[in-house]
């Protein structure tokens, strides 16, 4: 199973002084080193974090993957078309949200996404959309022709008690199951950390499990080079 490194929050850090230091593009390069199959950030619409500056230096300098995570605003997505990186990964956006709170409403979105997948793949670009582990959203992600789905573990990430645990986990392995039976590749992330991430690694449809909020917090302890090595052995000990 691979193991792709969001590096928003570094981003975060630098923007609450509106400095030049922490660099993403430098925080990208040491996940490299640690073990990381890919880098992902996210260029938002109110550009947070990520901007326009990083995700130009991000597709120079990434040596593995680069994976933008984006809105589907019609602005992004040319930004994205220009940049070519080599995935997008379409995510809901709202203003006010702390992170990404759900899945994309796929249902009401089919034609705007059809229409997007088709002008990324014009320029041979995979990809991948946010969605619910549910059948319904995936069976809708396939028939836009994406080529990936990623299944949002926040649900199972928020979880209270062992009972609701076992329950999304069983959700999100039938999801992952459902979605490489019809044909579209898995992936999954939004709230792993160094607890709850090695259950998921057991579900052999997923084929990438995106990080990021745990290393970055992580990494204030140890480093960000090994909290990417401790996260890359959790996953292959773990990975059936």
């Amino acid at each position: 199973m691979k193991l792709g490194v969001n590096i928003d929050h570094v981003a975060s850090l630098r923007q609450l002084r509106k400095s030049t230091e922490p660099e993403p593009v430098t925080a990208a390069a040491m996940c490299e080193l640690a073990g990381a199959d890919s880098i992902v950030a996210h260029l938002r619409e109110d550009r947070r974090h990520i901007n326009e500056r990083d995700v130009s230096y991000l597709r120079a300098m990434v040596k593995t993957r680069f994976n933008l995570e984006m809105s589907i605003n019609k602005e992004i997505v040319e930004i994205a078309c220009k940049l070519a990186p080599d995935q997008v990964t379409l995510v809901p956006e709202k203003r006010q949200e702390l992170t990404t709170e759900g899945g994309l409403d796929v249902i009401a979105l089919r034609l705007r996404l059809k229409e997007i997948i088709k002008k990324f793949h014009g320029e041979n670009i995979p990809v991948s959309l946010f969605v619910e582990p549910e059948k319904g959203h995936i069976r809708i992600a396939k028939q836009v022709k994406a080529d990936f789905v990623e299944l949002h573990t926040g649900a199972y990430a928020n979880c209270k008690d062992e009972k609701a645990l076992r329950w999304e986990l069983a959700k999100i392995t039938d999801a992952a199951r459902y979605a490489k039976n019809i044909g579209i590749r898995v992936n999954a992330g939004h709230g792993l950390d160094y607890r709850n991430t090695a259950a998921i690694c057991k579900i052999k449809e997923i084929e990438e499990l995106n990080i990021g909020y745990s290393i970055i917090c992580r990494s204030l302890f140890t480093g960000l080079e090994e909290a990417v090595r401790q996260m890359r052995l959790l996953i292959d000990r773990n990975s059936l």
